[in-house]
């Protein structure tokens, strides 16, 4: 499969799927299928992550990178090919220009994480870090393709990628043949797309759903508009799904065969990813966690069997850090408490005493004692508490209540 730049709104095919899925024989696994009895009973019926995060490279990305770049032209390989990125198809297109002997170059912005800088390089590919946010980064890829003649691999608006990532859609009907809802995150498109175009070929009655971060969405107001509109500043910690306007060619598709597209909100991708983690064993980005989010935010919403993908797990260390504890506040398992006491020696350890007695885990201990706002023999003591849920914290705020404190904030 090869599109010129005139056929590059061409639609794609079951056929472009299945012919994409030959081309990816022993290039991409087809990754495992794993069932969720947590979600499973949260949603009443059976719910199979398609674990796309155990792919290599650590996302779907590789699929569509490898279809297109396996199908360029002599010519065009010999040119080398570009690509602009913060992580996953940096190094989808790093693995797969490897592969297929083609040097690549790709441009990732200044502030992306050291761990996937390093693993692109590693996979071979010439990185070049410019720009602070991604549009920047884009712009400078696009530049260096029309100064060299280097072939620009879009990461999702191009008729080859999507046929690409469309293979994942095939593997869900061949391991789940009894699936009834889809979910999947949407960034660009190109996933959701290529899954849709396979999936409703062949299976017509399977519903399909698209998830995207609220901070990010474009798809709601694009449909609504009938054609793709930008949403100014994306923000949301789901830097895998964070674009700000849909691709011409994924929109299409979805507007056409996609038939629900939600929001998630921070607190529920946070949750989400610290479930895939805590039940699942599965470390998993945030994009990746936002169909487990959109079950836990409407478990109603979705007939089973239910398929959610775990599109990658490419996940920063740091941002992961930042995540758990992030979701787990969010799950009522922390608990900041400002309160005051007597100030006198034994009254830090006595209060120590009652939040042991009620089972809740003490992570930091600020300690004031001279401050305008206190009494002669005050002093002002903050908290930082691990608890078991919001009826855990419940009972810690009682249990100081009752105890005598004076519970500020």
């Amino acid at each position: 499969m090869s599109y010129g730049t005139a056929d590059s709104l061409r639609s794609v095919t079951l056929d472009d799927v299945r012919g994409a899925q030959k081309m990816l024989s022993g290039v991409a696994r087809m990754t495992a299928m794993e069932g969720s009895r947590h979600l499973s009973q949260l949603v009443g019926a059976p719910v199979q992550l398609k674990c796309e995060n155990l792919q290599r490279t650590g996302s779907f990305k590789l699929r569509g990178a490898y279809v297109r770049i396996a199908g360029l032209l002599p010519e065009e390989r010999a040119a080398g090919v570009v690509a602009a990125s913060a992580g996953n198809h940096a190094q989808g297109v790093a693995l797969a220009s490897a592969l297929l002997g083609v040097h690549a170059t790709v441009f990732m912005p200044e502030g992306a994480p050291l761990p996937k800088i390093s693993a692109t390089r590693e996979y071979g590919a010439e990185v070049r870090l410019h720009g602070q946010v991604v549009d920047e980064t884009l712009a400078a890829a696009e530049e260096y393709a029309a100064a060299t003649g280097a072939v620009f691999i879009h990461p999702f608006d191009h008729p080859d990628v999507i046929a690409g990532q469309g293979t994942v859609g095939l593997e869900i009907l061949e391991q789940c043949p009894e699936v009834r809802t889809i979910v999947v995150g949407i960034g660009g498109g190109g996933l959701a797309a290529g899954i849709a175009v396979a999936v409703k070929a062949i299976r017509p009655d399977v519903r399909i759903v698209g998830v995207q971060a609220e901070g990010a969405a474009a798809y709601p107001p694009s449909l609504a508009a009938g054609r793709p509109v930008s949403v100014r500043n994306p923000v949301t910690m789901a830097d895998g799904i964070k674009v700000g306007r849909p691709g011409a060619v994924p929109f299409r598709i979805i507007k056409d065969l996609v038939d629900e597209v939600r929001t998630v909100g921070e607190d529920q991708l946070s949750a989400a990813l610290l479930l895939c983690l805590e039940r699942a064993k599965l470390v998993v980005e945030p994009a990746g966690a936002s169909p487990v989010a959109a079950l836990l935010a409407a478990p109603d919403a979705f007939e089973g069997p239910v398929v959610a993908v775990l599109s990658g797990g490419n996940v920063d260390p740091v941002l992961m850090q930042r995540v758990l504890r992030h979701g787990m506040a969010a799950q009522g398992r922390y608990l900041a408490v400002r309160l005051r006491l007597t100030d006198r020696p034994g009254a830090l350890a006595t209060l120590l005493g009652v939040l042991s007695a009620v089972d809740a885990n003490v992570l930091d201990v600020s300690h004031v004692r001279t401050d305008p706002r206190l009494g002669f023999t005050e002093a002002e003591v903050e908290l930082q508490l691990e608890t078991k849920g919001p009826a855990h914290c419940a009972e810690v705020g009682q249990a100081l209540r009752d105890s005598g404190y004076t519970v500020i904030d």
